[in-house]
């Protein structure tokens, strides 16, 4: 019985020991409306951290089709803030209808340490808002 326990205690333990959380990359979403979803470094942060010289930004802005025959317009905008060379993603923003369900997605993404090439490289699942982070391309402009 002691020896058991005894194993019961070390694979607890290790378990714990192997999956201790990582506080630097926490999707938080606030549940306003339209939702808004973040993980990781902001624009500022990202400067700060890395220097304005490494760092890509690449932003869009639309209506989400949802609206699309409403008179109502509300806007999506949703942001990429990537470490130069390799653009790895080091925050992901967004604000708009869906922000609060596509983030989960995304989150497992940044804090894999996905690239904007492995995001450019996957296949888009159309009509989605989602879909904008794997097709962005337009730079700094909005």
């Amino acid at each position: 019985r002691v020896r058991f326990r005894s194993k019961q205690w070390y694979q607890r333990r290790v378990r714990e020991e192997e999956r201790r959380l990582n506080y630097e990359n926490i999707p938080t979403v606030v549940f306003s409306h339209p939702p808004i979803g973040t993980i990781g470094l902001t624009q500022a942060e990202a400067e700060a951290q890395y220097g304005a010289d490494n760092i890509k930004i690449f932003q869009s802005k639309f209506t989400n089709m949802f609206y699309s025959m409403t008179t109502r317009k509300p806007k999506t905008y949703m942001k990429l803030i990537c470490v130069l060379p390799e653009e790895r993603i080091v925050g992901l923003h967004v604000l708009g209808l869906g922000a609060d369900e596509m983030l989960q997605g995304f989150a497992v993404a940044v804090v894999a340490g996905a690239t904007k090439k492995q995001f450019d490289s996957t296949v888009a699942i159309h009509p989605t808002s989602a879909e904008e982070f794997v097709t962005m391309n337009w730079g700094l402009s909005i």
